[in-house]
């Protein structure tokens, strides 16, 4: 607190009015480099200066000339944005004095804060604008999490964080076990939530007549929110297609009633629910919005891709959704690659994503290739193609190969 004559008074901090005053941080960040992004395309040396500086001063456990330096960054790219409410607001709520003031509770985690700064400029530096925005709000709710972390008592901090590893444990009991045997069909699935709980959903049960039920979606959003969804999705499905049913348009018809009925307006999932006839080789399905499974088919030297689209909106988005059945006959040799945003939306260093056509294009040259092959091809190019970018989405994969 400053008074009349420039000193400052340093009072014992309101936990709830300093995590506020950083919420606002964040969202005025945002607003920050959005506008400033146009200003900083390959205009960044001043800015890179600042964070070389805030890594010098790190490894120095020099807190004073971190806090400078960090000031001087982020005041840097509100002072190019040439809104002037934005420096308005950051006087105000003090953060030249709040930002000192924190630095020591988080030093643990200096290292992490310090290249977090990184993407942030590499995404002012290509002028983008949305990017640069989001990175910045991250960067500050990531801060505030950890001011939250040092503030919190440790026995409570201790006490949540066992809860979440219970909970990251019941949400991977809800997962089918590995090494799922359907008749005539080779399985094999990988899944890595971005956070410790995600929002991704796959699954294999056992259906009446030797049917088998197929099932991958991905609920809107990440972490407990999502999760929460996830198990309700699961649930709603497998309590519908474990009863006897006349088609899977009304099926999936009830699940979207029921989740639609549970669920906040916000949260919604895609989702494709096929039932597979070993004995015929049929797979019935529904596509509710989900990204187009590929089915591939290698004749002679020539691969052909089927993508299962037929469906309706997504689940839970639209009150009395309609949902269009389809078929597919599979032929010894096809393989089935069902997959979650997280893999397509991959972005490298330049923001560019490696999208459903790179994927496609890789998969035409796995021929003869086992499911586990398959997936580790996948994940193996996608890794190359991120660039070392972090991943920012939950990911599934499913691999499905008929058998002769």
């Amino acid at each position: 607190m400053l008074t009349a004559n420039s000193t400052a008074i340093v009072r014992k901090p309101d936990l709830k009015e300093m995590y506020e005053a950083y919420e606002i941080r964040a969202a005025l960040e945002e607003i920050g480099g959005r506008d400033a992004a146009p200003f900083f395309q390959k205009n960044t040396e001043g800015l890179r200066a600042e964070l070389n500086a805030m890594r010098t001063a790190v490894q120095q456990r020099n807190l004073d000339a971190y806090s400078e330096h960090k000031l001087r960054f982020h005041r840097r790219i509100l002072q190019v944005s040439q809104n002037e409410m934005l420096l308005r607001v950051w006087n105000t709520l003090s953060f030249d004095l709040r930002i000192p003031a924190a630095i020591g509770k988080v030093r643990q985690n200096l290292a992490e804060v310090v290249e977090s700064h990184v993407p942030i400029v590499d995404a002012l530096e290509r002028g983008q604008s949305k990017e640069a925005g989001l990175l910045l709000r991250n960067h500050v709710e990531t801060f505030l999490h950890h001011l939250r972390k040092a503030d919190s008592d440790s026995g409570l901090h201790r006490a949540v964080f066992n809860d979440l590893e219970n909970a990251k444990d019941v949400q991977k009991a809800l997962f089918p076990q590995k090494n799922i045997r359907i008749p005539g069909m080779c399985c094999q699935s990988f899944y890595k939530p971005a956070q410790g709980l995600g929002g991704d959903y796959y699954d294999f049960f056992p259906l009446q007549n030797d049917r088998w039920g197929i099932a991958i979606g991905d609920v809107s959003g990440k972490g407990i929110g999502a999760a929460l969804i996830m198990a309700n999705l699961q649930a709603s499905l497998r309590a519908q297609a474990l009863h006897s049913h006349s088609d899977l348009p009304r099926l999936m018809g009830e699940v979207d009633r029921l989740v639609y009925a549970s669920s906040p307006v916000h949260f919604y999932a895609s989702l494709f629910y096929a039932e597979f006839d070993p004995e015929a080789r049929v797979l019935e399905y529904v596509n509710a919005g989900h990204n187009p499974p590929m089915v591939l088919r290698w004749k002679k030297d020539a691969c052909e891709i089927f993508y299962l689209k037929a469906g309706g909106t997504p689940i839970g988005l639209l009150e009395g959704n309609k949902f269009v059945p389809g078929a597919f006959q599979f032929e010894p040799g096809d393989v089935l690659v069902a997959y979650t945003d997280g893999i397509t939306e991959s972005e490298n260093g330049a923001g560019e994503q490696w999208g459903q056509q790179g994927l496609a294009h890789l998969l035409r040259r796995f021929r003869d290739k086992s499911s586990e092959e398959i997936i580790h091809g996948i994940l193996d190019t996608r890794l190359t193609f991120a660039e070392g970018q972090s991943q920012r989405d939950d990911m599934t994969l499913l691999v499905v190969r008929a058998l002769a």
